[in-house]
Parts: C-alpha cells; sequence; structure tokens
C-alpha cells in the first residue's frame, strides 16, 4: 500500500511542477495645383506648421549657383559675434581668384576695410562673388577650403542629405550641389540668426556709401524695378543663376493674412538654342503658389491636446471598466479652404483593454491622420487620469485565470483519474485481504 501512495504523490508532484513552467500567452498632405511650372524642383512649405504642401522633384541635386550665400551668411553668422565692430581689409589677392569667371560683384575696392556687417550686405543684397569670398577668406584664417569644411559640415548637421558645397559663392562645380529640400533646411536656420531676414529682403542699400548704392538682385521685393515679377507679400531671400547649368535659381518667403511660406525653385530654363534669355520661371512659378495658397488653402483645428478622442476597457480597478484616451499634443495641418476636418480620418491603434495601475499621461496607443490616401501625422494617445488597481479584483482574476487554464484542467482530470485509480485499487485491495482471511469453524453441541 505503501508504495501505490509514493508513486501516486510523485506524479502529482510532477504534473504540478509543469503546471508552472510554461510561461502565459497573451492573447505632410501634398495637393494639386491647377497651373503649370517651369522650375526642374520646387519645394514649398507652410512655416507656420511645418506642412510641406507641395514638392516637385525636391530629392534631386541641383546646382544652387548664388543661394549658395546663404550658407556663406550662416558660417560666418555663427563665428561672428559683433557684425558692426568686427573689420575685415580686403585682399586684392582673393579678389582676383574671380577674374574672368563673369562673377555678379559688389565692387570691393583693394585694401579697404570693411564691417562684417558691410560684407554681409555686400552678399546678400548685389549677391557679390567676392563679398563671399573675402568672408570665407576671413573666417577660415586664410583659407577658404576651412571656410568651405565648415559649410558641409553645418550641412550635415542640419540634416542634409544631399549637398556638398565646393566653394562659397555659388560658381559652378561638380562637387557643389544641393537639393531644395535641403536648401529648406538650411533656409530655416538660417532665417533664425541676427539680421538675416533683415538684409535679406533690404531692397537697396547705402552702406557702403552715398556713391556705392547696394541694390537687390531679386525683382520679387523691388517694386520700382520688378515688373511683373514684383510680389507685394514676398520677402526675400536669395536669387541665383549661373546660365543654362544652374537655370533661374529663387529661396523665398511671402507673408499674408497671417500665413508664411517657404519656396525654393530650382532649374527654371535660362536661355534658348537662340541665346536669348526666357522670362525668370523660378520668380513666375513661386508667385504663383504663394497666390495659389493664400487663395485656397488654411490652417485647420485637427486635434486638441487632451481632448478626449477614444475609450478602452481598463482591467483591474474596483467600480471603473473604462478609461478615456487624449492626445499627447494638438495638431493643426494646412488643408483646402473648402475641405471640412470630417474628411480627415483617424485610424487608431490601441489594445482593447489596459491593465492598472495606470497615471495620467501614460501612452497607450497612437492615432494616425490621413487625408486623401496620405499620412498627415501620428500622435501618441495618452491616459487622461491615474487609476489604481484592485488588489482584490487582481487576486479573483489571477484564480478565475487558473481555474479555466488548460493546464490547469488536464491536471485537475489526471488527479481525478489517479484518485480514481486509488480508490479502485485500495477497494481491490481490501477485497483481496478479506478473501484471504481464514474461517472460524465452530463447535457443534
Amino acid at each position: 500500500m505503501k508504495k501505490i501512495m509514493t508513486i501516486m504523490l510523485a506524479a502529482v508532484v510532477f504534473l504540478s511542477a509543469f503546471m508552472v513552467i510554461p510561461p502565459q500567452t497573451a492573447d505632410a498632405a501634398q495637393f494639386n495645383i491647377d497651373f503649370k511650372t517651369t522650375s526642374k524642383s520646387i519645394y514649398f512649405e507652410n512655416l507656420d506648421t511645418g506642412n510641406v504642401v507641395y514638392e516637385k522633384d525636391s530629392a534631386a541635386r541641383r546646382f544652387p549657383a548664388s543661394t549658395t550665400k546663404i550658407m556663406t551668411y550662416i558660417i560666418t553668422a555663427e563665428n561672428v559675434s559683433d557684425f558692426n565692430n568686427t573689420y575685415v581689409t580686403v585682399k586684392g589677392s582673393v579678389l582676383h581668384q574671380l577674374d574672368g569667371t563673369g562673377s555678379s560683384l559688389a565692387g570691393l575696392e583693394e585694401n579697404e576695410t570693411l564691417s562684417i556687417y558691410q560684407l554681409l550686405c555686400c552678399l546678400m543684397i548685389p549677391s557679390g562673388n567676392d563679398a563671399a569670398l573675402i568672408l570665407a577668406d576671413h573666417i577660415g584664417g586664410g583659407d577658404v577650403s576651412k571656410f568651405v569644411d565648415m559649410m558641409n559640415k553645418k550641412a550635415q548637421e542640419l540634416g542634409c542629405e544631399n549637398t556638398h558645397f565646393a566653394n562659397p559663392h555659388g560658381l559652378n562645380d561638380p562637387n557643389h550641389y544641393t537639393t531644395v529640400s535641403d536648401m529648406a533646411k538650411i533656409t530655416k536656420y538660417a532665417l533664425t540668426l541676427p539680421e538675416f531676414a533683415e538684409i535679406s529682403n533690404t531692397v537697396t542699400s547705402d552702406c557702403l556709401g552715398e556713391d556705392r548704392y547696394l541694390i537687390t538682385t531679386n525683382l520679387m521685393i523691388d517694386e520700382n524695378r520688378g515688373g511683373e515679377y514684383y510680389y507685394p507679400y514676398a520677402s526675400g531671400i536669395k536669387t541665383g543663376s549661373t546660365g543654362n547649368d544652374s537655370g533661374y535659381c529663387l529661396v523665398s518667403t511671402a507673408s499674408k493674412d497671417g500665413y508664411t511660406y517657404l519656396c525654393i525653385a530650382y532649374g527654371a530654363p535660362y536661355e534658348d538654342e537662340k541665346g536669348d534669355n526666357y522670362d525668370n520661371g523660378a520668380m513666375i512659378d513661386s508667385a504663383n503658389l504663394y497666390q495659389w495658397a493664400f487663395s485656397n488653402l488654411a490652417i485647420k483645428r485637427i486635434l486638441d491636446k487632451n481632448s478626449l478622442v477614444k475609450e478602452i476597457n481598463l482591467n483591474y480597478a474596483w467600480n471603473k471598466d473604462k478609461i478615456q484616451l487624449a492626445p499627447a499634443e494638438g495638431f493643426s495641418t494646412i488643408m483646402p479652404d473648402n475641405v471640412s476636418i470630417e474628411s480627415i480620418d483617424k485610424i487608431y491603434d490601441v489594445p482593447e483593454s489596459i491593465d492598472t495601475p495606470v497615471k495620467a499621461g501614460d501612452k497607450v496607443g497612437t492615432v494616425t491622420l490621413t487625408y486623401a490616401n496620405q499620412e498627415l501625422a501620428k500622435i501618441d494617445l495618452i491616459a487622461s487620469e491615474s487609476v489604481d488597481r484592485s488588489e482584490l479584483l487582481t487576486a479573483i482574476d489571477g484564480l478565475k485565470t487558473i481555474a479555466t487554464s488548460s493546464w490547469f484542467i488536464i491536471a485537475v482530470i489526471i488527479i481525478a483519474v489517479l484518485m480514481l485509480t486509488y480508490f479502485i485499487v485500495v477497494a481491490v485491495y481490501n477485497k483481496r485481504k478479506q478473501s484471504r482471511r481464514p474461517v472460524k469453524k465452530y463447535r457443534k453441541f
């Protein structure tokens, strides 16, 4: 009998061990424009929201021509703390590097001494290649190549993926290129620097004296000389062209009715087969895009921060079985003015339920906002409140889980079979034992 009990006890321990071993298993919208553009590459962004509302071949490498000078301004501004009281003497040896290049010049004179502010005006307003080299020579400690290295390092820091500079002025070079999307990153950074917006939007300047006026090359901001190119809402920033190699290039911004846009247009046709110049398509494209945006697009609020947008089940909370989710941040976007925000599709990626404890602000899931099959944004969804765990409900649920698990049911069945087997064996054993008892004989009197 002891042997039978020992075998059965070992079987129960063996099954119990296997019950705890297995782990439990838990079951930037773009819009169509209604006109043609001639620029090869275009990048058009609403600066109020960061939405890119139109792109055309924006990742293609292009010659940036004199829009290069935006980076030249950046490197200068980051290395000179006082524009007005830092002076540079113009070196003739540096000026002569431009001999025979047909460069646009600011008319700097050998051995004259100018402030950094004056040189930056000469760089940006008349697009002086001479000013670019003088600044690069000064900041580079007499070595223009060091300055160019600084330009390329800064481009990498700004996240430019297809940009490489070979000089500070923009004359063509096989190793001198960028994209309109990279130039957007460069320009947005430049707009945060001292004096950049003001200088790049200056039409005329007498900073070199009344007999040496600096006049902008940007006809979009010149009401007197701009003619058909003049656009009253435009501000700066930089023109560029090296003939047919680069085509017409333009970096500009425009503001109207509280909206501001940035437009980079590269590679508009420059000269036909007869040598006649085309109209400046970069300026025409930019003005048309601005007019289209101001007339047709509007900023619309899609989500408010902490507004309740989704409800999911809550586990192990006393007297509470639901919790509300809210966006971790608000979201606004540029959309056609005649489109309702109800046209925005919301795709939720959230669990059916979450376990307590939960803290207000915990990330629970996400909501993806789409319009016309284009993803606008993916926003984190967070718990709107804190909820403590009920230990009693947790224990009850744990017991329920154990009681309904397949391993537990199998173990109970096996134990029941073993117990039944035990009782049968005991019954048989007792019966046999009784059958082997000697029969008492009684005497007859």
